[in-house]
């Protein structure tokens, strides 16, 4: 779809229906940033442009991005596009070799070697389905999904060049304007509405999906009983942007091309229609000739270096996690972007031995799970939700404002009919977290507590209690456990541990060592109100367009 095809489409679906309030103009406003990146008919070509050279050990760059997610693509695209070499580690693999099965990526319902990060066992965030476990044994492989199990609490990340960009449904959701303010309380609103959000919007290639095509397809049956029960209830139903190619959803349906979304791709990737950061940021950074990107790459140390700049240790990894090789290189610069957890974990633990000793005590706080919790709702026999369901949610239940509560409707893609409606809740938890250094052990240490959750749990109730009331429905109780019915282990959305104006100044500089600087979730301070990535993207769109204008 061309770009111009792109903003009209989204222009039409805003005005006939709304969304989050607040997000209409800046989709709208898109038009106006889409010259800062390449359309999407140009990723594949871009992505395949500049070949990757392995950092060697002795090697001095300017700048090295640690982490290749949202805030780190970002980075790497306006660094490079003002002239500096930028090269990328990346703990993950490449993820662009196809597996026995053709397939780069490995369908939900039939995890194999690929699908998890280092276990030997699948770690479903749905451990139960009609009383069976579904987890199984897997070979142990640097696969996709990382499920880290730490301060009680499962925090599922993306592994692999592109980081959650891999592994998120793609909702792609600007905050409503008037919650801004406590999500970035340093930040200018304004500026962030009129020129940072619509140019990560535009980057990000987002869109929105045709709600008259909505209203017949099957795939999205699902969401239709969802809205159903959510207005009758007397909740607004919202559609929701995303990051998926919705005209390839349209033709999947139609079975002109491989089915992605509806065979259910989504949590171990998505073979086909998702612009992941590999077709988007990823693709215009390399395709400047000026970045490179390691995968397979971990940082263990970032220290001063005698010559100026920063000495960093690597391990580099194989497939099974052995360590084949350390590698040392020096960096003028340093851009700290391997997530909210990977972020916090190694600036902590820089701190606490001495690596740099003069990172300020907020390192570590402010870390929190954006509020998720998962439900499931039983059903009557007259609300099938429908055999297939394409795995990108494309809208969800506003109750932010009076119950503290939004809520995905999403996806249940078994292949078989469920009669189940599945959410996934953001809610106003004000519970945050520390990272610490645990000396003894020789770890940095999460101290969440999983009874944190229940200021969640009572904010999703807001709405679900009142849907089940009004349709005489009952949650379920076999897809968390044996008889569970809120899924309050986990989150996909952590944020903070080096927050924005606290462990850094405002634009992401961490203090007490010049050159470096953090530019992920790690800078917002737990919740985000919605889906995080659009500000994630946002916000280093900011703060690298100032750091570029008075650093470099």
């Amino acid at each position: 779809m061309s770009d111009k095809g792109l903003h009209s489409k989204m222009s039409r679906g805003v005005s006939r229906r709304g969304f989050i309030a607040g997000t209409g103009s800046i989709l709208g406003a898109v038009a106006l940033a889409v010259n800062a990146t390449p359309t999407h008919a140009d990723s594949a070509t871009a992505a395949s442009a500049v070949p990757n050279a392995p950092l060697e050990s002795g090697a001095r760059v300017p700048v090295l991005v640690i982490g290749t997610g949202y805030g780190g693509s970002v980075a790497a695209l306006r660094l490079a596009q003002a002239g500096v070499p930028v090269h990328m580690v990346e703990m993950g693999m490449a993820w662009d070799t196809p597996g026995s099965d053709g397939k780069i990526f490995a369908n939900t319902t039939k995890p194999d070697y690929r699908s998890y990060w280092l276990r030997t066992r699948t770690k479903a965030p749905l451990s139960n389905f009609l009383g069976f476990p579904i987890d199984k044994d897997v070979p142990r492989y640097t696969g996709i999904l990382d499920a880290e199990e730490m301060g009680g609490i499962i925090v599922y990340q993306g592994r692999g060049v592109g980081g959650g960009s891999l592994v998120n449904g793609g909702m792609a959701v600007t905050p409503k304007r008037q919650n801004f303010a406590a999500i970035l309380p340093s930040v200018d609103a304004e500026e962030m509405y009129r020129t940072y959000y619509p140019r990560a919007n535009a980057g990000l290639g987002v869109g929105l999906v045709d709600p008259d095509w909505f209203e017949t397809v099957d795939c999205y049956q699902f969401a239709r009983v969802g809205r159903k029960h959510a207005q009758r209830s007397g909740f607004p139903f919202v559609f929701v942007p995303d990051v998926y190619d919705w005209d390839y959803m349209k033709q999947e349906v139609a079975g002109t091309v491989p089915k992605s979304a509806v065979d259910g791709e989504i949590l171990y990737g998505n073979n086909a229609g998702k612009k992941s950061l590999q077709k988007t940021y990823l693709a215009a950074a390399r395709a400047t000739g000026k970045v490179s990107i390691s995968p397979l790459h971990r940082v263990t140390t970032v220290s001063p270096s005698d010559g100026g700049g920063y000495t960093v240790v690597m391990e580099q990894l194989d497939t099974g996690g052995a360590i084949t090789a350390t590698k040392t290189v020096t960096a003028d610069r340093v851009f700290f972007a391997a997530g909210s957890v990977g972020t916090s974990k190694l600036l902590v633990r820089l701190k606490a031995t001495g690596a740099l000793p003069r990172l300020n005590d907020e390192v570590g706080k402010g870390w929190g799970d954006n509020g998720n919790v998962m439900c499931g709702r039983a059903n009557h026999m007259w609300d099938p939700t429908g055999k297939v369901q394409a795995s990108i949610p494309c809208g969800g239940i506003d109750n932010w404002d009076a119950g503290g509560a939004f809520a995905e409707v999403a996806p249940l893609p078994t292949g078989i009919e469920t009669y189940a409606s599945f959410y996934l809740s953001i809610t106003k938890n004000p519970n945050r977290a520390q990272f610490s250094w645990n000396a003894a052990a020789g770890r940095v240490e999460l101290n969440w507590q999983t009874a944190w959750k229940q200021p969640s749990i009572d904010m999703a109730k807001t709405i679900f209690d009142k849907i089940n009331a009004k349709e005489g429905t009952i949650y379920r109780t076999d897809l968390f456990g044996t008889s569970k019915v809120w899924g309050d282990h986990l989150t996909y959305h952590p944020l903070g541990g080096a927050v924005l104006d606290k462990a850094t100044d405002n634009y992401g500089r961490l203090h007490g060592h010049p050159g470096l600087y953090v530019i992920d979730g790690a800078l917002i301070p737990g919740n985000t109100s919605v889906n995080p990535f659009v500000t994630i993207t946002a916000l280093a769109e900011r703060n690298i367009e100032k750091i570029i204008a008075t650093d470099l």
